[in-house]
Parts: structure tokens; sequence; C-alpha cells
């Protein structure tokens, strides 16, 4: 990695100019047409030994599971396959600019959720690998699985190119606006629903259905479709192996485990938690790459009255970025995902936090009040490009929180080499994964790989 450009460079006193003008002196050293090669390394490891490492502190029954939803589509398969992508991302070439990477900010891992003030703004949505590291490693991932959604839904290679260039100049625009923006503005002012509407124009109709339909997911709703009334009392609704009361070891240990939760929130959240009582907690398989790490879901109720709430318990394991960059400064994994959700996100669920459960480290967060998620699947030409600017503006503002948004946009510029060139990896790296997907579905045909397919 290039470190000439280190953001401790500069200062509170650089001025404006002098930061774009640092920024711009990094193409000497690395042009942007760079960023266009993606040439696997010949000591590339095996992707199905690599997926087979990450194994290791996952429950062995569900590992088929996981198998399964990655073999569905090349798409699929590099939801799951974060840690294949870091190690190849590792070998490119990088301005040696730093910012809070969210680790995994591929195209369906931007959403709708409800802030403390219960209105519902557009974000990105997932931090488990959240780290500090090269700016472009998040806009990369996010180029591959544009250009690999637009190939799953039958799009031709211009209209794929497309929606990736809409992307990263979307990024680039964003990135210069930002570079003089008060910092209140820049860590404070959320993307609103209605303006995430906006922004699509035309293309507006899936978002604005999809948000629209998050507004209704609230907890009241939520009880009827995920729990029983059993003798005058809810409980969850056993789904195997989807979801499981077996959970005996967080029943054992809950008290120990809502007593370190609370403790990391700040005091009035640790006010309004004491107001409910968990009432019956379950198991969860939830995602792609998550499958068989420990994920939970507990019911909460107040007392004499009909309001419930939902929290998840998420297992935190360390960052698939650190074998790659610095350590996490956090030596809980479950305050690192929530540190960085805090820094990307212009406002987080109130109710973040994290925890210990067997010994591993655990974050919380509600399960899904008023959450919205987009069908990508459904999106024509013009509304994938039109989305994938919508959410490469959004991620340009995360950056700008930890990065310096001057020295970025001072390298990228104003012209279009650099959209030309991310281009082009997105469609290199598109076909690395279409690659490595296949060798997935090779070993299930062969028997080494064992897959579950779900049904519907």
């Amino acid at each position: 990695m290039n470190d000439s450009a280190s953001l401790s460079q500069t200062t509170v006193d650089t001025p404006l100019d002098r930061r774009m003008e640092l920024g711009k002196r990094l193409r000497a050293s690395l042009p942007r047409s760079e960023h266009a090669f993606y040439d696997p390394s010949p000591a590339r490891p095996d992707p199905i030994s690599v997926l087979r490492r990450s194994n290791c502190r996952r429950a062995t029954h569900l590992v088929s599971i996981r198998y399964g939803r990655m073999a569905r589509s090349p798409f699929a398969f590099m939801r799951g396959a974060a840690a294949i992508m870091a190690h190849d991302l590792a070998s490119t070439s990088t301005t040696g600019m730093s910012v809070q990477l969210c680790g995994d900010a591929h195209i369906a891992n931007f959403g709708g959720y409800a802030t403390a003030e219960r209105s519902l703004v557009f974000d990105l949505n997932d931090f488990d690998e959240t780290l500090t590291g090269p700016w472009e490693w998040d806009l990369k991932r996010l180029a591959a699985s544009v250009n690999l959604l637009g190939r799953e839904i039958g799009l031709k290679s211009a209209a794929c190119r497309h929606a990736v260039c809409a992307m990263s100049r979307a990024y680039r625009t964003r990135m210069r606006s930002l570079s003089d923006k008060p910092y209140l503005d820049i860590w404070f002012t959320p993307t609103r629903a209605d303006a995430a509407v906006d922004a699509l124009g035309d293309d507006s109709g899936l978002l604005e259905s999809a948000l629209e339909d998050g507004l209704d997911r609230t907890n009241l709703a939520t009880l009827p479709k995920f729990t029983d009334e059993v003798n005058g009392r809810r409980r969850f609704r056993e789904d195997p192996p989807v979801v499981t009361r077996r959970a005996d070891r967080l029943r054992r240990e809950l008290p120990a485990v809502l007593s370190a939760y609370r403790r990391s929130l700040t005091v009035d959240r640790r006010l309004f938690l004491d107001r409910y009582t968990v009432t019956d907690v379950a198991r969860k398989v939830v995602g792609v790459g998550s499958v068989g790490l420990g994920s939970y879901v507990l019911l909460l109720q107040a007392a004499g009255s009909d309001d419930p709430l939902f929290l998840q318990l998420k297992e935190a394991s360390p960052s698939v970025l650190e074998p790659h960059l610095k350590k996490s400064p956090f030596p809980h994994n479950g305050q690192r995902v929530v540190a960085g959700q805090r820094i990307m996100q212009a406002a987080s669920d109130p109710l973040l936090g994290w925890t210990q459960l067997g010994g591993r480290d655990f974050y919380v967060r509600q399960l899904r009040d008023m959450k919205a998620t987009i069908p990508i699947e459904q999106f024509d030409a013009d509304g994938l490009a039109d989305y994938a600017a919508l959410c490469a503006g959004v991620l340009a503002r995360a950056h700008a929180c930890s990065g310096d948004a001057a020295q970025i946009a001072g390298y990228l510029g104003r012209g279009e080499q650099f959209d030309s060139a991310i281009a082009k990896f997105a469609e290199s790296y598109a076909d690395q994964v279409e690659n490595d997907h296949q060798d997935l579905l090779t070993a299930i045909a062969r028997g080494t790989v064992r897959a579950t397919v779900e049904t519907d």
C-alpha cells in the first residue's frame, strides 16, 4: 500500500485548496487508470479452502445452509465471500488515504431503517467487517456487486458498465461536494427516505414502495408474524432450521448478557431498556456470510401493555480485513462493529450495543423496526444505474466522516478517467467471482461440499 498521502499529513489548519492539491499529486504515483487492473495473484488461495477456513467458528449443522445460499448465483456467492475479496483487494494499489470502511459495501447492504426520532432514512446497514482501511476497497466491492447484479438480472455488458460508471461518478461528485462542507453537516445529515426516492426520479417506484413497506414494519406488526400465543404468552414460532428454540446457553446466561449490553448503552437508553422484560428467545439464521455464526432474537415486552420490542444478538468475529490491515483498536468485536456503524451512519439504531455470550463477542440491535429491504433484483437498466448512484453517494458521505473528502476529491478529479477504470475493474472482478462460484458448484456436484437448498 502506498502511504505517501496519509491523512495524518493534513491538519485542521491545512487550507482546502492545499488538501485538494495533495490528493491531485497522488496521480503521479498512482494514475487513476491503474484502478482498472485486477490480476489474480499466482499465490491466490483456492476459494473453497478460504470458505472452509472461515467455518471454524460456525455451527456445523448450519454450514450447508451457507453454501446453499452462496450457490444460488455469483452475486449471492460474492455476498458470502468477503474474506476472498479482502485477500484479492490486498494485492491492488491504493492511494494510502484511509477511512472507516464498511468492509462489505455490496449493493444489497443498503436499505431503510428508523432513527431515534422515528423517521425513516436510507443508508448502509451492515458493518460486520468494518475496519479502518483504503477507501478504494469499499468502492471496488460496491462496483463489482453492481456489475454482478446487472448480469444476474439479464443486463448486457454495456448496461452493466453504465451502471458502474454512474456509481463511480456519484461517489466522485458527492465527495467533491462534501469537501468544503461543515463537519456538522457531513456527520449528522442523513439521507431521508423521501430524499432517496427523489434521487431516483422516474425510477423511484421500487424504492418508494419498499420504503413505504418499511414504515409498516413496527414491533407491534411483527408480533403476529414471528410469534404465537401459547397459554396466554407470546413465544417465537419455530421454523427449523432457520428459527429454532435451541438457545439453552442464552437462556442460562441471559442475566449476564443483558447486564453487559445495558452497560454499553448511554444512560437514557438504559432507562428505556429497563421498561422491558425479556419473555422469550430463539436462534435465527440470517444473511449469507453470517450463516452459522451465533444469531439470536429476543422478545421483550413492557409490563401491562401491548408494547413488544424485538432485539437481535449477532456474533461479531474479527473483521475479514484484519489479516491485511491494522488490527482493530477495540478488544471487543461487538464494540468494533458498533463504533464503525456510528462513525459511518449519520443516524444509527438507538439501541446499538454489545455484549458477550459463551465467551464470544456479540453486538445487539433492533431486529425489524421500520427496516426496509430494497428488491434490487427487480431494477431495470436505468433503475440499477440510478440506485447504484444513490448508494455511492451515501458511501461517499460515510467515508467523508473519517477521511479527508478534499484529498480524495482532489485525487478523483472532475473527469471520467476514474469512472472508466472502476468499470473495467468491476468487469474483471465479476469474471473472477463467476469462476469462484463455478468452483463451488463443482465442489457441491462432486460431494466435497454439502449444500442445503432452501424452499421459499
